[in-house]
Order: C-alpha cells, then structure tokens, then sequence
C-alpha cells in the first residue's frame, strides 16, 4: 500500500511541478528558434507566483460556475494524472484507467470552461465559448478512435494494458495503424492543448482567439489556476502521446532502478516532443478559423484509416 501511495504522489508531482517547466522549455526553444534570447525555462513558475498574489476579480454577472471552473480544471487534469501510465504499468488506479474515463475528464473540463466563458457576459468569452466547441466536437472523438486503434490488437481499452502489450511487441510499433494513429493523435494534442496552428496560446487578438477569449475575464489565483492546468494537460497529452505509441523505458516492475529509467526516458520523450512543437510553432502560423475543420477531418481520417488498417492489415 505504502508503495502505491507513493507511485501515486510522484505522479502528481511530476505532472503538477513538470507542468510549468514544460511550458518554460516550449516557450524559451521557440524563442530561440527564431533568434530571440527568450525568458528562462523557470519563468512560468515566477507567472504563476505572481498571479496567485493578487486578487482575483469576478463579474457581477458570474455565478458560482465562474468561480468553480478553475478549481475543476485543475482537480481534472490532477485525477488525470492518477489514470495515466506515467511511470509504470501498475498504476494503482489503472482499474478505471481506460481511455473512455480519461476523455469523460477532458469533456467535463471542457464544458465548464466553456459555461465559464459566458458567464460574465463578455461577447469574447461567447465567442470562445462557441469556437472551443467546435473544436472539441472534432478533436475528442479523434483521440477515443486514435487509442482504439491500438486497443483493438490489444484487445483491451485499459491504458496500462495498451502499454505493456506495445512494450512487449516492438513490430506494433512499425504497423502502418500505429504510425496513422500517432499522426492523428498528435494533431489532436496540439488542438486540445490550443497549440498553433490550431489556436495560438500567446495572442490576444479577437479574430484568431479560442482559449484566449473563455478565459479572458479571470484574474489573480482563477487565471493561475488556469493557465497551471492548461500546462498539466500539455504534459498528460505528451506523456500520453509518449507512453502509449513508443512505451519504451515504461517500468514494468515498482523497484526504484526501473522507476528512475522510466522517470528519465519520460524527461526524454517528452523533451523531445516538446521541441517538436516549438520547431512546428516556429515554422507554421495559424490557420484561418473555418480551415480548421479540415484539419480535423483529416486527423479524424487518419484515425479511421489506422482502426481499418489494425482490422483488414495482419
């Protein structure tokens, strides 16, 4: 018991602490990809200090929605990191860990945020409101359909066992299903977590924003709640991303030498594709708000093509 309590409390640290610090490490590549010096990688924590000093204004026409959903966001994305195989396949709470839990999570931080956009009357937060879930209407069933490609050479949705059946089958890894759902799911990452070229986390302009406008009328500890949990679930979509299509490094056992490779391969993969990122939001601008439909179609695409290519492809 005292060791699942433990695996569990590392993995709340890891994602809650790695939060910040991945968002610094995207942040201070991109700047340097485009010749600038850029802030250090600890910056976001300083942010987030910052914002938790001051005092967070409401709106007169907020309800408790307003001032709940950033409380929710960040219990969410916290649970969330209970769910995942961050570090092991043994997971005490892998028994519910299946990836139809896992979207429920996201939905319902969706959803929220999106009555929490209205809720103080700004005609920018309806507008976000709107186009977040237009997007989220695309993107969620992309991710459930991209891991139920894998599951279906499984044979199970549960997100421990999808891990350690890919660790212990290297071809997996090179099927054209599994390369089709990693496409997917990564377009779907980066729309989720309102990366470019889907939205465009550092812009406030009106005509380009989606997250920017729901969250436009929070302030103090609300908005650091916020902008820690959009962090977090950066970093559970990109351990997802990392754990379930290249599980390699993924601890099988809970001795510490197995959960030290599997905490470093995780600095690794995540690293890596966190650069990813920032080269793609170096060398890409945003697309046009009625383009991104066919993004996401085609992502939803892939994903269907790697389900067939699992059912029809032995």
């Amino acid at each position: 018991m005292l060791t699942q309590f433990l695996i569990e409390v590392t993995q709340l640290l890891i994602v809650g602490l790695g939060a910040p610090l991945l968002i610094g490490l995207v942040r201070r590549v991109k700047a340097r990809l485009q010749g600038r010096r850029g802030a250090g990688v600890l910056q976001p924590y300083a942010d987030l200090r910052k914002l938790l000093a001051k005092e967070a204004v409401v709106s007169e026409t907020a309800s408790w929605i307003f001032r709940f959903t950033p409380y929710l966001l960040a219990a969410t994305m916290l649970l969330s990191a209970l769910l995942i195989p961050l570090l092991t396949t043994r997971t005490p709470l892998g028994f519910v860990g299946n990836i139809i839990v896992l979207m429920y999570l996201f939905l319902l931080g969706t959803f929220f945020l999106a009555l929490a956009g209205l809720e103080a009357g700004s005609a920018f937060g309806g507008m976000g409101s709107s186009r977040e879930m237009a997007v989220a209407a695309l993107a969620e069933p992309t991710v459930m359909i991209a891991i139920f490609a894998i599951a279906l050479h499984v044979g199970n949705t549960g997100l421990d066992e999808i891990v350690r059946r890919g660790a212990s089958d290297p071809l997996l890894l090179l099927s054209p299903g599994h390369l089709l759902a990693f496409v997917a799911f990564f377009i779907v990452a980066l729309a989720e977590t309102g990366r470019l070229p889907v939205d465009n986390p550092a812009t406030h302009l009106e005509l380009t924003m989606i997250h920017e406008a729901m969250v436009l009328e929070y302030s103090g500890r609300h908005l650091m709640l916020i902008e820690w949990a959009a962090g977090m679930k950066l970093l559970v979509f990109l351990a997802l991303l990392s754990n379930l299509f290249l599980p390699w490094g993924v601890a099988f056992t809970v001795t510490p030498s197995a959960l030290a490779v599997a905490f470093i391969a995780l600095i690794i993969k995540v690293g890596a594709l966190a650069i990813g990122i920032a080269a793609i939001e170096t060398a890409m601008a945003k697309l046009r708000l009625f383009r991104l439909p066919a993004l996401l179609s085609g992502s939803f695409a892939l994903a269907l093509l790697a389900v067939i290519s699992f059912l029809f492809v032995k």
